[in-house]
């Protein structure tokens, strides 16, 4: 984890893409935040899903774009255009069979699973698209494995073996997205079965949690300096 320390590995700052930011203020605004957070590179992951059927060009153009205004800007934040791609049957197969993965640090590829219904699956088997993605010369890293309660500890263990690399979701453990959350990503913590962390930054309102709990990256890790925890405050996508 220590090589990504200062990498955001995940987040939603590209501008009118998805359920992240909304224009391009915004987006600059929440770059500010991460570097006063600490984070010194941001891998953008724009949502592909349904609703948002985003496609390789169209985020690499955008990410192009907030670099040289975050440049213009004075902002030192090195940018990565990616995508979050969800394994459901609406999107996934386009992707592969149109070669739409835009791998960041070299050869890594973020996923998702459904985050309520395991049945908005359908038939794909996250496994198979684990070792499809490893057969590829691609690195699949599951996206906040905390946040799929549906899970055991027996399937997580199965996705690791798949080959999978595993991302926390910075705030999961101080109660970002609730309890429930917050008590899975300790299992996961105690299991060592994370290799990397993103704040999943979507808009003002994370920021706003992420300030209030005093968070900042450190050379030992994520930090939060008022060590309390609050209720959900937003439901991401």
């Amino acid at each position: 984890m220590n090589r990504l320390l200062f990498t955001d590995c995940h987040c939603h700052i590209l501008p009118s893409l998805d359920d992240g930011a909304t224009c391009l203020a915004e987006s600059v605004l929440l770059a500010r935040y991460q570097v006063k957070w600490g984070f010194r590179k941001a891998v953008c992951t724009s949502h592909r899903v349904r609703q948002y059927p985003n496609e390789p060009d169209q985020v690499k153009r955008t990410c192009s774009e907030l670099q040289e205004e975050l440049i213009r800007q004075e902002i030192p934040l090195d940018l990565t255009p990616s995508m979050e791609y969800r394994l459901i049957p609406e999107t996934w197969p386009e992707t592969l069979e149109k070669n739409w993965l835009l791998p960041w640090e070299g050869n890594h590829i973020l996923i998702e699973l459904p985050i309520h219904k395991a049945s908005r699956i359908g038939d794909i088997v996250p496994e198979d698209e684990i070792k499809r993605l490893l057969d590829m010369g691609y690195q699949p890293v599951l996206a906040h494995p905390e946040r799929y309660l549906y899970l055991d500890m027996e399937r997580y263990h199965s996705l690791k073996d798949a080959g999978a690399l595993f991302q926390r979701n910075i705030g999961s453990l101080e109660g970002l997205y609730g309890e429930a959350v917050s008590v899975r990503a300790e299992a996961l913590l105690a299991e060592d079965m994370y290799d990397m962390q993103g704040t999943d930054l979507h808009n003002e309102r994370y920021a706003m949690f992420f300030d209030r709990f005093g968070f900042r990256i450190t050379a030992g890790g994520p930090v939060f300096e008022v060590n309390k925890e609050c209720g959900t405050l937003i439901e991401p996508l």
